[in-house]
């Protein structure tokens, strides 16, 4: 018996891979996703969503994606890997992603490509949005007025193409370094960690999306989940999992407050304040897109292994 079992659960409720059937509408997910939505109908150009570790980023931008239909976007999600990359590469990234194919090396004849390309796609009557997961990464004046280039693609009254940045606070500092492309900024949002009461609910909706008959937690271990995860989504997974884990093991039927309590400890929480937690390793998307960590990022990168690892995670 796994405590799938014990439960009574059809599958993990506090997985920390991005599952979308559990993707949790709180007011503020649901108003973020309001704003960016509209800020990419009238391609207004780059709008920012920003939040600390563990909030929800990725799964808002891969519930953004699937928001978006198919008969009016041409859309794509990539995450960043690595803080070394080119700018000639990420510009071959995103022409891959937006379907021009066998992308040209040398930078004029690509950006000739990709401004055909985003031609024919106003011509279809769709537009052209990309998505960039973890742009923290994103650390060099080189990339930024990349993106303000193109951002300048226009055709007469509309952008050929927005982009939605999604990533850590750093962002802001990262647009400095181009002032005229911080100008472009259309939309800014953050997301705040869940209050108690959202913590509640968030709890309890992927235990029920998960099939689980009853609520295993006290009032109190609810309480004190929040207290010790901040409010912080991705850590609420993590102290929710153990907890449910370690009632198994003990084969008891509720969760309190002190095992919450014991857990957070073991996980090394301090009270309503968590330590950083480690980001969650790459998960594959409806459109290419992974995600890495700053290590090595003085040293040299392989952007043809990235390009290979990439391809892969399209092929899974």
């Amino acid at each position: 018996m796994t405590y799938l079992d014990y439960f009574e659960l059809t599958q993990e409720p506090f997985s920390n891979a991005p599952v979308s059937r559990f993707y949790y509408n709180s007011a503020q997910h649901s108003q973020a996703l309001t704003r960016l939505m509209h800020a990419v109908s009238y391609m207004k150009g780059l709008s920012i969503l920003v939040g600390d570790i563990g909030a929800g980023k990725t799964t808002l931008a891969r519930r953004m994606l699937d928001s978006l239909p198919e008969s009016e976007y041409e859309a794509a999600l990539l995450v960043i890997i690595h803080s070394g990359i080119t700018a000639n590469w990420l510009l071959r990234r995103i022409a891959l992603q937006l379907g021009v194919e066998n992308p040209a090396q040398e930078k004029l004849a690509l950006l000739s490509q990709l401004y055909q390309r985003l031609l024919q796609i106003y011509e279809s009557g769709k537009k052209a949005v990309v998505l960039i997961d973890e742009a923290q990464m994103l650390e060099t004046r080189e990339l930024m007025e990349e993106f303000r280039g193109l951002l300048n693609l226009e055709v007469p009254e509309r952008k050929l193409i927005s982009f939605v940045f999604f990533g850590l606070p750093e962002i802001e500092k990262n647009l400095k370094l181009d002032p005229p492309l911080a100008q472009r900024v259309a939309l800014r949002y953050k997301l705040e960690p869940f209050t108690a009461e959202s913590t509640e609910a968030y709890i309890k909706h992927r235990l029920r999306l998960a099939g689980c008959p009853r609520m295993p937690f006290t009032p109190e271990a609810l309480m004190a989940v929040h207290q010790r995860s901040g409010g912080t989504p991705r850590v609420i997974n993590s102290i929710c999992d153990n907890a449910l884990f370690e009632t198994f093991l003990a084969r008891e039927q509720t969760i309190g407050d002190k095992l919450v309590h014991r857990i957070a400890d073991n996980l090394g929480l301090v009270g309503s304040v968590p330590q950083q937690q480690e980001a969650p390793q790459p998960k594959p998307v409806a459109a290419a897109a992974n995600q890495g960590s700053r290590a090595g990022g003085n040293s040299k990168v392989d952007l043809a292994e990235i390009d290979r690892y990439l391809e892969g995670l399209g092929k899974l």
